[in-house]
């Protein structure tokens, strides 16, 4: 696999980790001493217990432990443009968002859960503002890959040195 192939594996990885870790190392979020029967669901949860969630949590955090680390090893050797983390981080904040969001989503309450609307009225355009950000930011690093790709070094602040 080539150099690109292996750092977009690893931003592949690493920003499809975080939300897998959120909700796999969060767990359930149900309200404590009432019988599941009695509970309401916003959203019913995923039929995976606590054990192996937090498992595939902990997996989860590895793997992407391990892709960021070599992410920013590249970057520190100017293999990748320390700009694409303008791209990966908005990425990975959404991911959290996302993660935590669900688990709020489909915690077991009496009554309203207050939580899923607040994630809905929050959560959900946070989400697509980070999303669009990163989409707009990806596009033009893409189409303006020679302009200060040294890892940050000699990058212009602006165009054609305005």
């Amino acid at each position: 696999m080539t150099t690109r192939g292996t750092l977009l594996t690893a931003a592949t990885a690493l920003v499809t980790a975080v939300p897998v870790a959120a909700w796999g190392l969060m767990g359930r979020q149900d309200a404590e001493g009432v019988a599941p029967a009695e509970l309401d669901y916003a959203y019913r949860p995923l039929d995976i217990a606590d054990g192996p969630a937090a498992l595939v949590g902990a997996a989860a955090l590895l793997l992407g432990g391990l892709a960021a680390a070599l992410l920013v090893r590249a970057s520190r050797a100017g293999r990748l443009d320390a700009r694409w983390w303008q791209v990966l981080a908005p990425l990975m904040v959404a991911g959290l968002v996302i993660g935590v969001g669900y688990r709020v989503l489909t915690a077991g309450v009496i009554g309203a859960n207050i939580g899923a609307g607040l994630t809905m009225l929050f959560g959900v355009p946070v989400v697509a503002a980070l999303v669009a950000w990163a989409l707009v930011r990806g596009v033009w690093l893409a189409a303006h890959r020679g302009d200060g790709g040294s890892g940050g070094r000699g990058m212009r602040v602006a165009p054609h040195g305005m």
